[in-house]
């Protein structure tokens, strides 16, 4: 006798729940399109005025929204304008092999001040440093609300246990951040890939429509950051992205992660470098920045480092392009201050190994890069209250 299978059960959403996504919508419409009137919500959401009432009301006794000032109409009721109150604020804290800025913002994404501090050797000093400037940040505040405390890694950390377990140029151990930091300040935290974050950043503060896109992260390491179908792509351990670590040529140099030949170690800011050392005598303390001045200098050399760079970025973004087919490559880093002479070596690249049929994807420079990790970490604590990302590009 053929098993009796029983109906599946059908998922009804409580009111609360619908509420609850109403208020978010609601909240997220103020957050872009900032100022706007109760009847302009009603019409862009959908919503009945009366639901739009009742949730602007919440949202005005919880302090989420201000009323500003009252616009004209021919005739009529004066609609009074809706903003966020930005005088809630949010700590976010970007970590970089070379140094740690720690930024307080509001929840517009604007800062009000930041520290730099160089990065410690040991992430317990480092913590210990970033703890004794998120409090200064906190007490300066003067009674404004902190929502939290975002921290962008140029690393992975593993989600179970939040803990940083792989970051090779930063070079430090695995290590719990967020805890020391929780315990110390009594805010959450939340933590995040440094490309990651950057994709945070160009979804919530430059309203990036696309809904697959690669961010592409260039420093002292390569980062990706996917999104997929209005999604960060994560992966079954929280790994995706790490095309900075597949190998380009098995016989290369050394990479911090262990291998050999991987893409960031010809295509990334200290490849540049070495490519200059190896053709001219090293001059100590040169930097990325430098480089890049001394190549609009006339340095031939200078230029030729870079150049070479360019190509394997190109290269490398073959990957990209063949495996997730974006719509666009956003690339953030010191390099963009030169993207005249990057942005056609680049494209060159990619375009020589497009497959047939397939789209090349538009290849975006993203300028201020610290400003992007930055604003990423604002984007981390934003979305806890506001909507997701796949909602926010959708």
């Amino acid at each position: 006798m053929a098993a009796i299978t029983q109906p599946r059960k059908m998922q009804v959403a409580t009111s609360e729940v619908v509420r609850d996504i109403n208020k978010r919508v609601v909240l997220n419409l103020i957050r872009t399109r900032q100022p706007l009137s109760r009847a302009d919500l009603a019409r862009i959401s959908g919503l009945q005025r009366s639901t739009i009432s009742l949730i602007v009301e919440e949202l005005l006794e919880d302090r989420w929204v201000l009323e500003g000032p009252t616009g004209r109409l021919p005739r009529g009721r004066r609609p009074t304008f809706l903003r966020l109150n930005d005088e809630r604020v949010i700590i976010g804290v970007d970590i970089r092999p070379t140094q740690i800025t720690v930024a307080l913002a509001d929840v517009n994404g604007k800062f009000a001040s930041q520290e730099v501090m160089p990065t410690p050797a040991d992430p317990k000093s480092a913590v210990s440093a970033m703890i004794a400037r998120i409090q200064r940040l906190l007490d300066s505040c003067r009674g404004k609300k902190v929502e939290g405390i975002g921290i962008s890694l140029p690393g992975r950390v593993e989600r179970i246990s939040e803990r940083l377990v792989f970051a090779p140029n930063l070079k430090w151990p695995e290590f719990d951040i967020r805890e020391p930091i929780a315990t110390a300040t009594g805010l959450e935290v939340e933590l995040e890939n440094a490309a990651n974050a950057c994709v945070l950043a160009a979804v919530w503060f430059d309203h990036v429509e696309s809904r697959n896109m690669v961010v592409v992260t260039v420093s002292e390491g390569i980062g990706t950051g996917i999104l997929v179908n209005g999604r960060l792509a994560r992966g079954l351990s929280g790994m995706a992205g790490e095309f900075g670590h597949v190998p380009l040529d098995p016989n290369g140099p050394v990479c911090s992660c262990g291998s050999r030949g991987c893409w960031e170690v010809f295509a990334s800011n200290r490849a540049a470098l070495r490519y200059y050392f190896e053709s001219s005598a090293q001059a100590p303390g040169l930097t990325f920045p430098d480089l890049l001045s001394l190549a609009d200098q006339g340095d031939g050399r200078a230029a030729q480092a870079l150049e070479k760079m360019a190509q394997y970025l190109g290269r490398g973004m073959r990957m990209i392009v063949a495996g997730l087919d974006p719509e666009q490559i956003l690339v953030v880093g010191d390099l963009t201050h030169a993207w005249p002479r990057f942005g056609p070596v680049i494209q060159a690249e990619v375009q020589a190994q497009v497959l047939p049929g397939a789209a090349l994807p538009r290849l975006v420079p993203v300028h201020g890069h610290g400003m992007a990790r930055l604003r990423g970490t604002i984007a981390l604590v934003l979305q806890k209250h506001f909507a997701g990302v796949s909602e926010a590009a959708a």
